[in-house]
């Protein structure tokens, strides 16, 4: 990064709040980032990928934002109400302590489940406090003018595509196109905003305190009784389980779509170009989180993302880049056309600011054997596949097994052109030898001498061609002597024995190469050039599969160490971007399904090696 870009980062810093400083709150159709300064400055209504209302988060000035905090100067505290993903913020001042408790109701299929809201509830808990609130949307990414009416009690913003109401129990005032109130409460008093997509069928309505207050119950009643499912036990079960409400909050309960991460085009490097839109059904993420929501006994988003698998996902129409796309949107379309917002900044001035992600179109091997060995496990934990489903597996296989040598883009979707990665040839590995174990454990029909003879063909492939006896460890490509996070997955996938000679070489190399402080890179885009500009930090699901690769490798103690330390590198309320930088901040879409899939994994694996 150059000096204008260091000074311009610098400035911005004083205008953005960090990515890890943000709580995460959401209904199940999207979510909104709560700043630990009580500001929401990410909201895209109605859903994940609709445009945004709030986008202060990519730029400070034109994207948008919902203030609501102390009117004085006051030290915050932001954590979650037990078990649940009610967030709430406190103020503490000389004069008082109060706190903003933030919601979105999950809706049901009662006459409201159209209703999209969300509530902030303020209460003074100590002395008086004066509190400050301003609503300033921004539609369609900011580049939608609405007008602005008050009347008794409410506030209505109405732009072409979209409305919000914002019903408040204190008095609202104008100022242009923004909605403002400042208001004092004393030790016990409570103020409710809630701001409602209205239009349709559904029509502006008062949220009163007594509803705002049934509303929060039955929201931690909701969040607890789902929690409640959970199987896991062990050492680390705060953090699993703020995981697991997390990948709960990237669902799409309309689908059973689950996003890679709910937000777009954070950064992974200041200044640099790896800015990326996230909220979208990768298949390969999304099949991870149905396994680790499985391991932990929740069979209902499993079942709820194979509906998804058939209705959308199913082998179609043979395209350039395979009958599967790597990613879909929320609603199973296949156009996530990619372009660049020019009138936004970026955050901290890192534009470019996308939407749409042109990466759908590549061809990615791994996605096949991501997909299978969810299908795999869930017809093992949940229940068995039908003969529809299993005609589909069917289906995808045969094409494996026909395209599985094939060069591609890879898992971590470069640019720079398509390559014999190693990664991509396990996973089709995979694919393979899930389906003949389905076959065989449940007597199902599959063509299973050819499956066998191309599962094998392409273990001799990786044993022959992914070794290099230059590196004595497995490599990125073929033809290459690249080191590579990504084949951290040979041992957790079976492939090979984890305590193999070549595998506890190639992992002795990648700790030499590719990990810091128990930190791990993907790879090094100076010796693997990926076809973008500019470094990245560490990629934590990289890290978290490290340490389950050093748990079955028997080495707990250092397994124990680096997961204990990245613990550590998670925000004040346990949640996880896509990468770390070198100062150990948080970087990339915020909270990222990949990390925290990763870390559910890595703790269910450790705890059941150490006893």
């Amino acid at each position: 990064m150059d000096g204008t870009a260091e000074e311009r980062g610098a400035s911005d810093g004083r205008r953005y709040v960090p990515i890890a400083d943000h709580g995460l709150i959401g209904d199940l159709r999207s979510v909104a980032l709560v700043g630990t300064n009580g500001t929401i400055d990410w909201y895209c209504c109605p859903d994940f990928d609709a445009p945004s209302v709030f986008a202060a988060i990519l730029d400070a000035e034109r994207g948008g934002c919902f203030e609501l905090a102390a009117a004085v100067p006051a030290r915050t505290r932001q954590f979650y109400f037990p078990d649940t993903n009610v967030l709430i913020t406190r103020f503490f001042t000389e004069d008082g302590v109060g706190e903003v408790q933030d919601f979105m109701p999950v809706a049901g299929e009662s006459a409201e489940a159209g209703r999209h809201r969300l509530i902030r509830r303020v209460v003074c808990v100590r002395g008086s406090l004066p509190f400050r609130m301003r609503v300033a949307p921004r539609f369609e990414y900011g580049t939608r003018p609405h007008t602005l009416r008050l009347t008794d009690g409410m506030a209505l913003f109405a732009s072409e595509a979209l409305s919000l109401a914002l019903t408040s129990t204190v008095p609202l005032e104008a100022d242009g196109p923004d909605a403002w109130a400042d208001f004092k409460l004393a030790e016990g008093e409570t103020a409710v905003f809630a701001l409602d997509q209205v239009g349709g069928e559904v029509s502006p309505r008062r949220c009163a305190q007594r509803e705002a207050e049934d509303q929060f119950g039955e929201t931690v009643r909701y969040w607890r009784r789902w929690l409640s499912s959970s199987r896991y036990r062990g050492r680390w079960r705060e953090m699993v389980h703020r995981s697991a409400l997390t990948l709960k909050l990237l669902t799409y309960a309309p689908t059973g779509a689950i996003v890679a991460a709910p937000t777009t085009s954070l950064p992974e490097q200041l200044g640099g170009e790896r800015n990326w839109d996230y909220r979208y059904v990768w298949v390969r993420d999304a099949a991870f989180c149905v396994y680790a929501l499985l391991r932990l006994g929740f069979s209902e988003e499993a079942a709820a993302f194979m509906g998804f698998v058939s209705r959308h996902v199913s082998p179609g129409t043979d395209r350039p880049s395979g009958p599967l796309q790597i990613m879909y949107g929320i609603d199973g379309r296949t156009d996530l056309s990619e372009r660049e917002l020019g009138h936004l900044e970026g955050y901290r001035g890192s534009a470019p600011v996308r939407v749409g992600n042109a990466a759908s179109d590549q061809l990615q091997l791994d996605i096949y054997g991501a997909l299978i060995d969810s299908v795999y496990l869930y017809d093992k934990w949940a229940e068995p596949v039908s003969s529809e489903q299993w005609d589909h597996v069917c289906a995808l296989v045969d094409w494996v097994c026909a395209h599985w040598d094939q060069p591609d883009e890879g898992i971590w979707e470069t640019r720079g052109g398509r390559k014999n990665f190693l990664y991509s040839r396990l996973m089709c590995w995979v694919a393979i030898e899930r389906a003949i174990r389905m076959a065989h454990r449940r007597g199902l029909p599959a063509d299973l001498s050819h499956w066998q003879a191309s599962r094998d063909s392409v273990y001799r492939r990786i044993m022959s061609h992914g070794w290099s006896d230059k590196r004595r460890a497995f490599v990125q490509h073929e033809e290459g002597d690249v080191l590579d996070a990504a084949v951290l997955m040979m041992p957790l996938a079976k492939f090979i024995a984890p305590t193999d000679p070549k595998w506890l070489s190639t992992l002795d190399s990648l700790t030499e190469d590719l990990v810091s402080d128990s930190l791990v890179y993907r790879y090094d885009p100076r010796t693997s050039p990926d076809g973008l500009h500019g470094g990245e930090g560490t990629f934590s699901i990289c890290t978290f599969w490290y340490v389950e690769a050093l748990t079955r490798a028997g080495r707990l103690d250092e397994a124990s160490l680096a997961f204990e330390k990245m613990l550590t590198y998670a925000n004040h309320l346990g949640l996880y971007a896509e990468e770390i930088s070198h100062s150990g901040e948080q970087q990339g879409n915020f909270p990222q399904a990949f990390t925290h899939l990763s870390l559910i994994s890595a703790a269910f694996n450790l705890d059941r090696a150490l006893g």
